[in-house]
């Protein structure tokens, strides 16, 4: 699809990104002012990208059985139009459970935007979706597996091919044991390859005593430590002892731990050399 123009598109590229007739799309607008398009000095409408993002949630919406004008009323909401079409794709994709669609969506994502908004606007707020949606019930496990191994894929697909300096600082990050969600630690981790660390991660409930081992081995500069759930300090109540410990002998790295699951059990917990943050930009920050 053409980009230029300022990024705003041709009522036929908003028909064919949305699936929607330029009959609809006219009608909508007309009566129901829900978009604004400008009009270019040739006389043609052009549209944003969140007039995109706007009708691509009214057709989600009534997709999941709402009325044009509930769709309508939800759409003007700012928390549902935040989504631009790339994450309602996905969404709409990751429905369907087609693995391969999911890739091909992200992939152009990753193009269009780069890889910083590519993370920010897309990524974020996708899993977040997948997460709300499974919680909620209206997505099966299958169908949030599914669209979380691909997000996962895609982002290790991406680290394995980007390039930094040898001498470049080091950041390891790593699931607790019993701790099998990945996509944050990916996150963080090509956040901070965008400012020029290099990177290692040990992947999902690595054996108890392995983390320790890889930072001694490795000496990286900063440490993140994930847990989505409170599993991985059930089933070890000594973890979070432990890993305490171990900071406190290597202060020279900076350990942090975070998710869900790490805030909730250390909330009433003290612990003296682990920061235990959420903040991405604390953890960025050098």
């Amino acid at each position: 699809m053409n980009h230029a123009r300022g990024g705003r598109f041709y009522i036929k590229e908003v028909s064919a990104v949305t699936g929607l007739s330029k009959q609809v799309i006219r009608k909508w607008e007309e009566r129901y002012d829900i978009i604004q398009p400008v009009r270019h000095e040739n006389g043609y409408r052009l549209y944003s990208e969140e007039d995109i993002s706007t009708l691509l949630t009214i057709k989600s919406l009534q997709k999941k059985g709402l009325s044009i004008k509930q769709a309508m009323v939800l759409a003007k909401d700012a928390h549902v139009t935040e989504l631009n079409y790339y994450v309602i794709q996905l969404m709409e994709i990751g429905y369907t459970c087609n693995e391969l669609d999911l890739l091909i969506v992200l992939k152009q994502a990753y193009h269009f935007y780069g890889l910083e908004k590519f993370l920010t606007y897309v990524v974020s707020p996708f899993f977040k979706k997948i997460g709300d949606m499974w919680e909620s019930g209206e997505w099966d496990e299958y169908q949030e597996s599914v669209s979380s191994m691909a997000v996962k894929d895609f982002l290790v697909q991406i680290r394995r091919n980007f390039q930094y300096s040898d001498k470049a600082k080091l950041v390891l990050g790593a699931c607790l044991p019993h701790e099998y969600h990945e996509i944050p630690v990916h996150y963080i981790l090509l956040q901070f390859m965008l400012r020029g660390w290099k990177t290692t991660l040990i992947g999902a409930s690595p054996a108890p005593g392995s983390i320790q081992s890889l930072i001694t081995r490795l000496k990286p500069v900063k440490v993140l430590l994930s847990a989505s759930t409170t599993l991985p300090f059930e089933k070890d109540p000594d973890l979070l002892s432990t890993l305490d410990l171990f900071a406190a002998e290597n202060k020279e790295i900076e350990i942090f731990l975070g998710g869900a699951g790490a805030i909730q059990y250390t909330k009433d917990k003290t612990i003296n050399n682990i920061c235990v943050t959420n903040s991405i930009e604390e953890i960025l920050l050098t």
